[in-house]
């Protein structure tokens, strides 16, 4: 593949080793973006390209808006881990995966320039159109792995992404006070609240016990959709917001 050849037109074909074929001939029906969350877009472009590294990605985002192509999207790129989606345990196999280079969580959450966000908003909406991926589709590396993983991380604009057409998202309700939900609470409220983010599409366990793994799940959702605050704890802003977006999507909304 030459830089003519690249899917996205104007990306420049960087080729990583890292990949395989999609399992079961599986076409790409979601966007999962990352942040590099190494000090340098240089040093994060050379990893995701060394064989000894075992991960790669189908594009990558540089700081100035430049977009560089890693792997073929017909094939899978090694971008997820272990994860989980709706039913789904192969989120490599059905997934383009865009990794932004940003040092993310351990450079202290530094801001997306706008170049970069922009270039992330036209490649989405290219893969979008290309292979009918739907917008609540387009999701963060902490939904498919909550607790394992943070990026794109609490700082990442989404409500910018969906400004301009791409994602899943609603206002997030203002935090405030109210009844809450937390680690040791029990009973049918907290089953209610796992039914949610399960029926979102997070693995989570319905049991009724605001577990560990609740409150990490608890905290991903916030990351992506009430980032003011990412605590775990289920609060009414929470709730409501989370309420939102299940009443949003296309089969549940009016």
């Amino acid at each position: 593949m030459t830089s003519r050849a690249c899917d996205f037109p104007g990306a420049r074909f960087v080729p990583s080793p890292n990949h395989g074929e999609r399992a079961g001939g599986r076409r790409p029906d979601m966007v999962l973006l990352h942040y590099t969350g190494m000090d340098t877009a240089g040093s994060a472009l050379d990893w995701l390209c060394r064989e000894e590294s075992q991960v790669s990605s189908h594009y990558f985002v540089h700081e100035d808006g430049r977009i560089d192509q890693l792997v073929p999207e017909e094939r899978r790129a090694w971008h997820a881990g272990k994860s989980f989606w709706k039913g789904e345990a192969d989120i490599n196999s059905c997934s383009i995966g865009i990794e932004i280079a940003n040092a993310g969580h351990p450079g202290g959450l530094p801001d997306f320039p706008e170049a970069q966000i922009a270039a992330v908003v036209e490649l989405c909406r290219h893969c979008g159109e290309r292979w009918q991926i739907t917008p609540e589709r387009v999701l963060a590396h902490s939904d498919v792995a909550p607790i394992r993983k943070v990026d794109p991380g609490e700082n990442f604009p989404w409500d910018v992404l969906f400004r301009h057409g791409v994602g899943h998202w609603v206002e997030p309700a203002p935090v405030g006070g109210g009844r809450f939900f937390q680690r040791g609470d029990r009973g049918q409220p907290v089953e209610a609240l796992q039914s949610m983010l399960s029926l979102y599409g997070y693995n989570i366990e319905v049991t009724g016990d605001f577990c560990e793994a609740t409150e990490g799940v608890v905290a991903a959702f916030q990351r992506h959709f009430r980032q003011s605050r990412v605590d775990g704890i289920a609060d009414v802003s929470t709730i409501d917001t989370l309420h939102r977006l299940l009443s949003a999507l296309p089969k549940f909304g009016a």
